[in-house]
């Protein structure tokens, strides 16, 4: 007799597959917009300080004066970036900053003013003199570009200005990095017995200094030490200036990598000369193996094919 002998499918436990955690990367994003208008009338003494700093780019507006005054302005800052560092592709950064700034004094007339702070026995009289002073000033640090336009002890003022300084980058890290600087100052003013200073600077570029090596992008630092542009000017008196700023450096930098060490950090091709066997040094025994060099064809087959017989 034969026993057959089974065993129920519910019997068997089925099999679950392990947990693979994958790692997609990060996405991120994200903006941000301020804006400040103002309006302002009145005769007195007024001093401002306005600074706004968007990563690399920044503009300065100061002024003080006593006398009649009346102006109006609008201050917008936009900054963006976006990250993408995908678990597989290329990674990415993505940034865009900028800062705008408009301005219009329809009158700014020197007068002394003199007022009472403090109160009963306290109180003291105060007396304002002070002559006219207004700067404003914009600096791409990236592009090292930097222009501004100063008024000091005038007697009236009248101006229009307008001020853009913006730059986008775009790092691919394959690795590419581009982007471009953008700075312009427009200036139509008419100045009463004051000094004019109106002044540009444009550095000359340079991908060492903009890199150092690195495809993380740097500040480009040789504006003072070796400018492509330099504008100094002053004017003493009575003037009507107009002046039209604008200055785009758009900028790339493309490094590939290569196939072998040298597209790690470190590489054969970055490593100082003693380090790879010059004059000597311990990189020289294994010189031949990165530099593919010690590599010979063999005149015949380790494992020759048995002949048949």
């Amino acid at each position: 007799m034969v026993a057959i002998i089974g065993i129920s499918a519910a019997a068997v436990p089925p099999t679950i597959p392990p947990k693979v955690l994958v790692n997609t990367g990060t996405e991120i994003s994200s903006n941000e917009t301020v804006s400040v208008e103002q309006s302002v009338q009145g005769q007195g003494y007024s001093v401002k300080y306005i600074y706004a700093n968007v990563n690399n780019v920044e503009l300065k507006e100061y002024a003080h004066g006593s006398g009649a005054l009346d102006e109006e302005s609008i201050l917008t800052t936009y900054s963006a970036n976006k990250t993408t560092h995908l678990g597989s592709g290329d990674w990415n950064d993505f940034e865009e900053n900028c800062i705008q700034f408009q301005q219009t004094v329809n009158s700014w007339t020197y007068a002394p003013f003199s007022t009472i702070i403090g109160t009963g026995d306290y109180a003291q009289p105060v007396n304002y003199e002070s002559l006219l002073k207004e700067k404003t000033w914009v600096k791409n640090r990236r592009a090292a570009t930097s222009i501004q336009n100063e008024i000091e002890y005038a007697h009236a003022i009248r101006k229009d200005i307008s001020a853009i300084v913006k730059e986008k980058t775009n790092v691919t890290y394959d690795p590419v990095f581009e982007g471009v600087g953008f700075t312009e100052l427009r200036i139509n003013e008419d100045v009463t017995d004051g000094k004019v200073h109106i002044g540009a600077l444009k550095g000359a570029y340079n991908a060492d200094n903009m890199f150092a090596g690195s495809i993380t992008p740097k500040i480009n630092w040789m504006a003072w030490r070796n400018p492509d542009l330099e504008i100094d000017e002053d004017y003493i008196g009575t003037y009507h200036i107009e002046k039209n700023i604008t200055i785009s450096t758009p900028y790339k930098w493309n490094k590939p990598s290569g196939d072998w060490l040298p597209c790690c950090s470190g590489g054969w091709d970055t490593m100082p000369a003693p380090y790879k066997g010059a004059q000597g040094g311990f990189g020289s025994s294994a010189k031949g193996i990165f530099d593919c060099t010690c590599y010979k064809w063999p005149q015949t087959a380790q494992f020759p094919e048995p002949k048949n017989p």
